[in-house]
């Protein structure tokens, strides 16, 4: 790379980044950069000197500067952007000439004259031939949006990139023998989203029917609601079980680590049934807040007169998780089959979700009355003891 390309190269890098409108979502230095990849990749191929090799280099970097400045006339005012730089740079005036005269050749209607004209049209366009036309091309239609120029709709910007397609030729011999084959390949992919417009249009209002007029949308949100709080009692139970479990572990292992070791001595004997008191209550209490959320062990398998009589619930993991998956896949295309079989499916798991919170939940609450009252029981121990039978008889 010359010593003018490098410099261009930082100058709108520079430029486009810092002054260029945020709205330009495609022509932006990330589709310059496009352009200049693609223009060496044509460069390679073609016999041309090194001189011309620098201008055209040169106009692919600075062909769409003049957007800092808006969408009209840009690439007029990106020749003038290009002349004051390579003029700051004692660039040869008849380079500058050249360079703007590339620049201008990439307006749309512009029909190319030499190969250097035609290198430059056939990269700004390589993007029909890449397999990133298709992020591209949204990225142009977001521009011309946000900036107000024209809002198409996804069949509008199709049809308008078919005839962009149709009319498109590219005109050096490298881009014809290697970029037309990816380029014919985006287009048969746009008319095949043509030809398949109307069943697609056709399954969209039939799925917006379903979703406006379908009788079963409430009986489906009842189920999901329903088992969505279900699920969440379900983990606050568990909470809560957790916490007793911490908090008499707690208690356990202070207990352990601070009473046990004075219980020893003749003068502490009247510390024996205080904590003997409070570690049994503690110990009640883990052993329940355990059995709250102990799972229970279920066969995990089913016969297929089961299934065909409506008497497994499929949709909870304990009736089949021995089976094997061909069986499961049959049972479940069975279910699927049967909208009434769906919903006695859905009502027995919820049914018995239920039934496990409701156990749960009692014993949570058996724990937690014994845990409060297993902390009061103990306190009143420990004051009874201190207050009668303490080394000192302490008074409080």
């Amino acid at each position: 790379m010359s010593e003018i390309v490098s410099k261009t190269k930082h100058f709108v890098s520079e430029l486009l980044t810092e002054k260029l409108d945020s709205r330009f979502l495609y022509h932006n230095l990330r589709h310059t950069q496009r352009v200049v990849k693609s223009t060496k990749e044509l460069l390679n191929y073609c016999k041309l000197s090194e001189t011309e090799k620098e201008r055209i280099l040169l106009a692919a970097w600075f062909h769409d500067v003049g957007h800092i400045e808006g969408m009209t006339d840009h690439e007029e005012i990106g020749c003038k952007i290009a002349s004051d730089f390579l003029k700051k740079n004692d660039y040869d005036p008849k380079g500058i000439e050249k360079v703007c005269t590339l620049i201008l050749a990439t307006k749309m209607c512009h029909e190319p004259s030499n190969l250097m004209e035609e290198i430059i049209r056939d990269a700004d366009i390589s993007h029909f031939a890449q397999k990133s036309y298709w992020e591209t091309t949204d990225f142009l239609r977001d521009e011309l949006r946000e900036l107000g120029i024209a809002d198409y709709t996804p069949k509008q910007w199709r049809e308008k990139n078919i005839k962009m397609f149709r009319k498109h030729t590219f005109y050096t011999d490298y881009a014809k023998e290697n970029w037309e084959v990816g380029k014919l390949k985006n287009l048969n992919q746009l008319l095949r989203e043509k030809k398949e417009e109307k069943k697609i249009a056709k399954k969209e209002a039939l799925k917006a029917k379903y979703k406006s007029e379908s009788p079963d949308r409430s009986v489906q949100t009842l189920y999901r609601v329903t088992l969505r709080n279900h699920l969440k009692l379900s983990d606050i139970a568990d909470t809560k079980a957790n916490i007793l479990l911490s908090v008499n572990a707690i208690i356990i292992s202070l207990v352990l680590a601070n009473l046990l070791t004075k219980l020893d001595n003749p003068s502490n004997t009247y510390m024996i049934y205080p904590t003997f008191i409070l570690i049994l209550f503690s110990v009640i209490s883990m052993v329940l807040s355990v059995l709250a959320t102990r799972p229970n062990i279920t066969s995990g398998k089913f016969t297929k007169e089961d299934v065909e009589k409506k008497r497994v619930n499929l949709l909870f993991f304990g009736n089949f998780h021995k089976m094997k998956l061909e069986e499961y896949e049959w049972a479940l295309q069975e279910l699927t089959k049967d909208k009434d079989y769906v919903y006695s499916s859905l009502t027995k798991d919820l049914y018995y979700l239920g039934i496990v919170l409701n156990r749960k939940y009692k014993i949570l609450r058996v724990t937690y009355n014994i845990f409060m009252f297993g902390i009061i029981i103990s306190v009143i121990a420990f004051g009874i003891a201190f207050r009668f039978f303490g080394p000192e008889r302490l008074v409080f």
